[in-house]
């Protein structure tokens, strides 16, 4: 049963080992950027009405064509992993690229054309995995969330309270940009662009001089402070998403199972070489033959 058992694992190593030659050579990354692209220019293709129902036949061909190679290269991706699946789904891309293909096979997917449509047009973002850098830009995209929401809420709370603050100054002397609450924040939203800003401020000016002040602070924290927050939120997002790529790109560490594995392979064979040398003091010495004169 070991010896079995050991074959499988030699026979999955192996087919790791060729797999993954294949997903490193340079023209298995060629072949699926172009592949990605030929899928692009088909979905714009098939906008044209004329064009689409003139080679309709081949088009669908072509598609069927594309799929094919899509789920081979996942397949070549998997088989790269045969030694060690659960590495296979710890890296999202994978995860990615396997919804994406595999969804195209299902029957209440296929069978909705809009749904199939963007299912392919999820397939032009798989771009990303082929460029570094455009796949480090959509990784800290990713990454950015979390501190983009953040920044999206301290927004709304500094848009509410001056919205709350120029409704109550300006509401009576400017109803058309200040008469209600909805109106103030969509005026303070467009400023916050710094679009019409000497205008606005000119408008003031008539209400109070004072009005000043209202605008100066509502900029500094909008257009500056809350700006440079996020620009700073995104380069370290992006310097999170260059580290977790490079720590992608460096060999892994063997686990606790692959390194028990290995100490249990030592062990039989150290077990193998004391039988050996038992065997070999049992073995009776051969007497050296006696040179002939001629």
């Amino acid at each position: 049963m070991s010896l079995r058992t050991d074959m499988a694992n030699d026979r999955r190593r192996q087919l790791a080992y060729r797999a993954r030659l294949l997903t490193e050579a340079d023209w298995f990354s060629t072949v699926a950027v172009c592949a990605i692209a030929v899928n692009a220019i088909l979905l714009g293709v098939e906008t044209y009405a004329g064009f689409a129902d003139r080679w309709e036949f081949q088009l669908k061909l072509l598609e069927h064509l594309l799929l094919g190679v899509f789920s081979l290269e996942i397949l070549v991706r998997a088989a790269a992993h045969a030694d060690r699946p659960a590495d296979f789904f710890r890296n999202p891309w994978n995860i990615f690229d396997m919804v994406v293909v595999l969804s195209a096979f299902l029957p209440f997917l296929s069978e909705n054309t809009t749904v199939l449509r963007l299912l392919r047009l999820a397939r032009v973002i798989r771009t990303a995995r082929f460029l570094p850098q455009l796949r480090i830009i959509v990784t800290a995209i990713g990454k950015s969330i979390p501190g983009a929401v953040s920044f999206l809420l301290v927004g709304t709370l500094l848009l509410y309270l001056y919205a709350m603050l120029g409704w109550a100054s300006f509401a009576t002397a400017d109803p058309e940009h200040y008469g209600s609450l909805g109106r103030a924040a969509l005026t303070l939203f467009v400023l916050m662009t710094l679009d019409g800003l000497g205008d606005a401020v000119n408008a003031g000016l008539q209400i109070s001089p004072w009005s000043v002040l209202y605008y100066a602070s509502y900029v500094l924290l909008s257009s500056f402070l809350l700006v440079n927050l996020l620009i700073g939120v995104v380069i370290n997002s992006l310097e999170q998403a260059r580290v977790l790529d490079e720590e992608r790109k460096a060999p892994a560490a063997p686990g606790p199972e692959a390194a028990q594995e290995l100490r249990d392979r030592i062990a039989a064979a150290r077990a193998c070489l004391a039988d050996l040398e038992g065997l070999l003091v049992q073995v009776p010495a051969q007497p050296e033959k006696a040179g002939t004169t001629p």
